[in-house]
């Protein structure tokens, strides 16, 4: 069974824990209490393949961030999480995402960016064409809007970013193998 190293990011209070449980656990965690680091293990099946999730649900808060690098260091796909309700976190990706292919060192790298809080429609202040667009700018990355609360999207960006894995995986395996056979 293939392991897969996710890790979730995003600013304080944007609801990166409450994706993750709702996923792993099925569950809404109402009160928000800040996260330092907490890592879940999930068994499921994306296209008829068995996945072992690691799942790395990250602090938000400035007073972590020397711990980033060493999550964005070991993880293979990375879900940047804004809320709608708050361009500040929007904003602050941008920072994140430079950061992630820094320490990659690469230039493309499995992300999904997370519009939360669907649920909370009526205090909206960043558009899904402004997310579009910014998803576009950073090389066509997957968008989606999320609800942790009423389970909205939640599978789906998670399993979007194992397939994202899957498919570099097999691009960076079909160059290994042109690269072998050139040299011989």
């Amino acid at each position: 069974m293939r392991e897969y190293k996710l890790v979730v990011l995003g600013s304080g209070g944007v609801g990166k824990s409450a994706l993750t449980v709702r996923f792993v656990q099925s569950i809404f965690v109402e009160k928000y209490d800040p996260t330092i680091e907490d890592s879940y293990r999930k068994q499921v099946e994306i296209d008829s393949q068995e996945c072992m999730l690691e799942i790395l649900d990250t602090a938000g808060t400035e007073q972590f961030t020397a711990m980033r690098d060493l999550y964005m260091k070991n993880g293979q796909g990375f879900l940047l999480v804004f809320s709608i309700t708050s361009t500040v976190t929007f904003d602050d990706l941008s920072q994140l995402k430079e950061q992630i292919l820094r320490v990659k060192d690469y230039e493309a790298v499995p992300m999904v960016l997370v519009g939360n809080k669907t649920d909370l429609e009526n205090e909206r202040m960043v558009s899904k064409e402004d997310a579009f667009d910014r998803a576009q700018k950073w090389g066509n990355i997957p968008f989606y809007e999320t609800s942790a609360r009423c389970k909205i999207n939640v599978d789906e960006v998670f399993y979007d970013l194992v397939r994202q894995i899957n498919r570099q995986t097999a691009t960076k395996e079909k160059q290994r193998k042109r690269f072998r056979c050139n040299i011989l």
